[in-house]
């Protein structure tokens, strides 16, 4: 049996989401080849975040430097980062301390059975590094492009495309008399506005509103 010791990485961009899946994954991975699995790393965090401010990326870096780890798991690089610069960070202080990161997806190793830094990896992670940034880039762009594109339709047509909380609509002085015919009569009579409720079962608030109409 291999003595290889590997951790798991994994990230979820919203907390809908949940990363189950991942930790199945690279479980059934590892078990496939007799790696044993020392710890897992795992968050529910924003994609937009920097690195410094997503604690699985700072713990997983720190628990290599003062454990012997032979090997990092993960599913697909863009779960090291938020841009090209940082998850390449990530893939250095791992070279640097002599642990693999193994690419699930894509069957990836950033360093070679001696120990080497894989160029070839290295080449095809900064490739797939920067189409997910460029993905990433083309959604936002996207999404800004479509509200503002609501936004243009609301301006030629407020009443079918709402946005907001709605406009009060306010009642006319015409349709408070007509609506509150038997409050106001009993008002102009002189009946208190405790008394008018109980008989008409119209709120005080309501009453003390109208009254100028009296």
């Amino acid at each position: 049996m291999t003595n290889t010791k590997v951790c798991l990485l994994c990230r979820v961009s919203t907390q809908a989401q949940d990363y189950d899946y991942q930790v199945n994954l690279l479980t059934d991975i590892a078990k496939s080849r007799n790696w044993k699995i020392v710890k897992i790393f795992a968050n529910k965090v924003s994609g937009a975040k920097k690195n410094e401010e997503r604690s699985e990326i700072v713990e997983l870096l720190e628990f290599v430097r003062g454990n012997k780890i032979d090997k990092i798991l993960c599913t697909e690089i863009s779960r090291l980062g938020r841009s090209t610069l940082e998850a390449l960070k990530v893939i250095e202080t791992l070279n640097e301390a002599g642990v693999c990161l193994y690419l699930a997806n894509y069957g990836l190793e950033t360093l070679t059975k001696d120990g080497k830094v894989n160029p070839t990896c290295h080449l095809l992670c900064t490739i797939l590094l920067e189409v997910a940034q460029m993905e990433r880039s083309i959604i936002r762009n996207r999404m800004a492009m479509g509200y503002q594109d609501y936004l243009n339709k609301r301006k030629q047509d407020k009443e079918n495309h709402p946005i907001g909380r709605p406009t009060k609509y306010k009642k006319s002085d015409n349709t408070y008399r007509e609506q509150y015919q038997k409050e106001l009569t009993l008002l102009r009579k002189g009946v208190s506005l405790r008394n008018v409720s109980k008989l008409t079962g119209t709120s005080i608030a309501t009453l003390r509103k109208i009254k100028v109409y009296i």
